[in-house]
């Protein structure tokens, strides 16, 4: 029931199998839990010796049968941490590799959900304030809730501000996002309303096809363009748009 989320932070699908089953039957020998997540015993055996080493799971001493049974569920979070902690440690020489090869321009694609992380990691970086024409609340994609709440709030941290020109369909079926995001935004007339939109913030632009209101399909594609004089240009134009644009009350 839980696999999926085991293997998101680092389990493979049969480590997931076996510490669930365990947590499921308590203590089993190989066997046992072979017959209980449908696994054969030799790949079983292989992998015990790794969730033994992650310390997700423990043998029963002074037994006949090797038997096992799993730690409680809070080590995982250590697991995450201890990931957490080694990343960080490496960071700083990862960030002065990536200056010494970066160009400061560059055009490039996201694709899907993680795409679309990738693109609201890219405004954390950049830290400077979002430009955005026909948005259309995608922030706010079920799939995207646990991510979103905290770039929110590292947003808040860094001070970025938003300023939304929105696709007219939000003010009326997304009154929700509106209140979280907050003001300044407007609003296109209704002709003009597509399954695009546009976003600029710092040196970006970012272009995205496939876009619905609040909602991010794996298919969705973000055509990003580093490049600071192209970013002013867009800046313009949103300027103008911004200014013929109607604001709201809502």
């Amino acid at each position: 029931m839980y696999r999926e989320v085991l293997e998101e932070i680092g389990l493979s699908p049969n480590e997931a199998k076996i510490y669930e089953g365990l947590l499921d039957i308590g203590i089993a020998s190989v066997p046992a839990i072979s017959l209980k997540i449908g696994v054969h015993k030799r790949n079983i055996y292989d992998i015990i010796p790794k969730l033994l080493k992650k310390g997700l799971i423990y043998q029963i001493a002074d037994t006949k049968e090797n038997l096992y049974a799993a730690l409680e569920p809070e080590k995982l979070s250590d697991l995450i941490w201890e990931k957490q902690a080694k990343l960080k440690n490496i960071l700083p020489a990862l960030q002065e590799q990536f200056k010494k090869t970066a160009t400061g321009e560059a055009v490039y694609i996201y694709k899907g959900v993680e795409g679309f992380k990738n693109y609201l990691r890219d405004i954390l970086t950049v830290g400077e304030d979002v430009y955005f024409v026909g948005a259309k609340g995608g922030w706010f994609d079920a799939d995207l809730h646990i991510f979103i709440q905290k770039f929110l709030r590292q947003a808040r941290e860094k001070k970025i501000k938003y300023f939304h020109i929105f696709d007219a369909e939000v003010k009326k079926f997304a009154p929700d996002l509106l209140k979280e995001l907050g003001k300044p935004y407007r609003f296109l007339p209704k002709q003009y309303s597509t399954t695009g939109a546009i976003d600029i913030f710092g040196d970006h632009v970012v272009t995205f096809s496939g876009l619905t209101l609040k909602d991010i399909t794996e298919d969705v594609t973000l055509v990003v363009i580093v490049n600071k004089k192209l970013a002013d240009c867009y800046r313009t134009w949103f300027k103008f748009i911004w200014d013929h644009c109607r604001s709201s009350s809502v």
